[in-house]
């Protein structure tokens, strides 16, 4: 019997040790995702590796898909789903996968309620979130406990149009839970448009709020946003017009539009267009992506009223720079060009947020990253 316990006091003991080293192997390294769109080289979404000196390595194709151009995470990092833009009788899918290894296990799949999805957001309750650019619409389902989501719950059909030739209808082009409270932003590109509502969980429908809609400055064509963690100010980033807008909560809890700032430097004229951004966690830097200048605009944000400082601007060494993901430590900053077919990291200084180059990867036909 003394044998006994001392044979399962020493597998204890290995489990420990064997578990302490596969966490300090994995705070080494990173892994992300990386969604693409179809080409010959490309078949789905890709996994790679960014090592602690800033270095990627390319572990191999994570699962075959049909242009997965947007990937999103479960709350309990145990699922990914990703948007397929592949139509089938006018509406594109959303996919959703096992987490296995280096591999993802295909689970589900459920229509998107518009053609051309192209954002994909997931809340802490499994609530998807998904925007169809050409339908002009945002569609919720909702993902169950082992995976597999459910049929469309609701769609938010918009209507309208801006100025330019890109805003002829609705472009849904992404759609948020917003951290604070119950409330969704979506983005529309083409009606130049932040449409805001609520998720009503017990009816599992989107429920517009009052206001319902903030319109952008003419011809902005607004496509991302981000939150700073103060829970005050919004910033969107438009498309068109190569801008950032600062929204700004009131007494009541409304947000009301504020100043916009330019993404690119004075004296450039060459066609441009913002695809991307993301805030530091400590609030005071932003970055976005530039396509056509290919660059990432870095800005310091005043503490106290949010206003933006342009401090720089890096090269993003290749064409078409789309998404781009901060590291979750925050030390790198990772970018996919698009047309150049490769991913780039920097190194981020975390006291004045400016990016120096540290390697690239060949990647096929990257639009998108997820840690």
């Amino acid at each position: 019997m003394k044998l006994f316990y001392v044979a399962i006091v020493l597998i204890l003991l290995a489990g420990c040790q064997n578990s302490h080293k596969t966490t300090s192997k994995e705070n080494d390294t990173f892994s992300f995702y990386v969604g693409t769109y179809n080409t010959d080289e490309s078949k789905g979404i890709y996994r790679y590796q960014l090592g602690s000196d800033g270095s990627l390595i390319r572990v191999g194709l994570a699962a075959v898909s049909d242009n997965p151009s947007f990937l999103a995470m479960s709350a309990d990092k145990r699922f990914l789903v990703a948007t397929n833009e592949t139509n089938i009788e006018g509406t594109g899918t959303i996919e959703s996968f096992f987490i296995t290894g280096d591999s993802l296990e295909f689970i589900s799949k459920s229509p998107s309620g518009g053609a051309h999805p192209c954002y994909i957001s997931v809340n802490e309750n499994g609530f998807v979130l998904t925007a169809n650019y050409t339908g002009g619409n945002v569609g919720l389902l909702k993902l169950n406990n082992k995976g597999i989501l459910t049929d469309l719950l609701d769609v938010q059909q918009h209507e309208g149009k801006g100025t330019t030739d890109r805003q002829q209808a609705p472009h849904a082009h992404s759609a948020w839970f917003n951290p604070v409270g119950k409330g969704i932003i979506a983005i529309d590109l083409g009606t130049n448009e932040l449409w805001f509502s609520h998720l009503d969980t017990d009816l599992q429908k989107l429920i517009p709020s009052d206001p319902s809609k903030i319109k952008m400055n003419p011809g902005a064509g607004p496509r991302h946003l981000t939150f700073h963690p103060n829970g005050k100010w919004i910033y969107v980033v438009n498309e068109l017009d190569n801008t950032v807008t600062l929204l700004q909560k009131n007494n009541l809890g409304m947000y009301k539009k504020g100043e916009s700032f330019t993404t690119l430097p004075t004296g450039f004229t060459e066609p441009s267009y913002t695809a991307d951004i993301h805030i530091s966690a400590d609030g005071k830097f932003i970055y976005v992506s530039n396509r056509g200048h290919n660059s990432i605009a870095i800005f310091e944000i005043d503490d106290q009223n949010g206003l933006l400082n342009p401090i720089g601007y890096e090269s993003t060494h290749g064409e078409w720079p789309r998404n781009f993901s901060l590291s979750p430590d925050e030390n790198y900053l990772l970018v996919a060009n698009q047309h150049t077919q490769n991913i780039v990291s920097f190194k981020r200084d975390k006291t004045s947020g400016l990016l120096k180059y540290t390697a690239e990867i060949d990647a096929p036909t990257p639009v998108c990253i997820l840690f």
